[in-house]
């Protein structure tokens, strides 16, 4: 086999949370040049037709679903529907995420509860339902989780705390090595990406107060571009990470290691 036909996704079905923009949007092109059908869920019906658009035009096949991740109801509801459409799911994207920051001490339990639904539960009660309704009676799937380096880092004193959000991430970095752990004899794979800095709607109120500071400690010397999570997602979504599992890639143009 050559490495062309490592990433060939064709006749390969991606469902992709959070993927109408930023990240999503990004590996969503990534996977749909390389042949995968994509099935992109989002809350926001404008935002869903604007991706689908864009996807058509750069010749990628894409059907948007409308759904609110945060809803223990809606995963199972979700699957079935995509599966209805497509006939099946091979891979599943968990980008879908919230934010809310505030001081440690001062942080709200309702802020703290939402972020933890959506950005842990809400990804694995979605896992759980692709596993038990796709990849377990198909014999294989691929997840790939997208944390950020707020899971691994403490988060510096000098921006808004974030503890619920870094608390969320750094769940999602050990449930991928759980479910890897424990799949991995059903031929499910389970990787997770720890995106750094990018512009985005969600970091916008950070990189308008510090985007001089952190692109100073970023060695790479620049923020995440519009190109840079097409690679990796492409690795783990595609056979080319074939012996690769319950591991954490890190996309930060370095600024964790300093």
């Amino acid at each position: 086999m050559n490495v062309s036909q490592l990433l060939d996704l064709r006749n390969e079905v991606a469902l992709i949370t959070g993927g109408s923009r930023g990240l999503g949007l990004q590996m969503a092109r990534a996977l749909g040049e390389y042949g995968a059908t994509i099935a992109i869920v989002a809350r926001k019906q404008v935002e869903i037709e604007s991706a689908v658009e864009m996807l058509a035009a750069a010749g990628v096949e894409a059907r948007g679903f409308v759904a609110d991740l945060a809803d223990q109801a809606v995963p199972d509801r979700l699957v079935r529907e995509v599966k209805d459409v497509f006939g099946r799911i091979d891979i599943l994207v968990n980008n879908a995420g919230t934010i809310w920051g505030a001081p440690a001490e001062l942080h709200p339990i309702e802020a703290w509860s939402k972020v933890l639904s959506l950005n842990v539960t809400g990804v694995f009660l979605l896992t759980q339902a692709v596993a038990n309704l796709a990849f377990i009676p198909q014999g294989k799937g691929v997840v790939l989780n997208i944390a950020s380096i707020e899971g691994l880092l403490g988060h510096h004193p000098k921006r808004p705390g974030t503890v619920a959000y870094s608390s969320a991430k750094g769940g999602v970095v050990n449930m991928t090595r759980a479910l890897a752990a424990e799949w991995g004899p059903r031929n499910i794979r389970v990787n997770c990406i720890a995106p750094g800095y990018f512009p985005s709607k969600m970091t916008a109120a950070t990189l308008d107060l510090h985007q001089e500071d952190l692109v100073a400690n970023t060695p790479l010397g620049r923020l995440g571009g519009e190109c840079d999570m097409m690679g990796p997602a492409l690795l783990f979504c595609s056979d080319a990470s074939a012996h690769i599992t319950g591991q954490v890639l890190v996309v930060d143009g370095g600024f964790s290691i300093i």
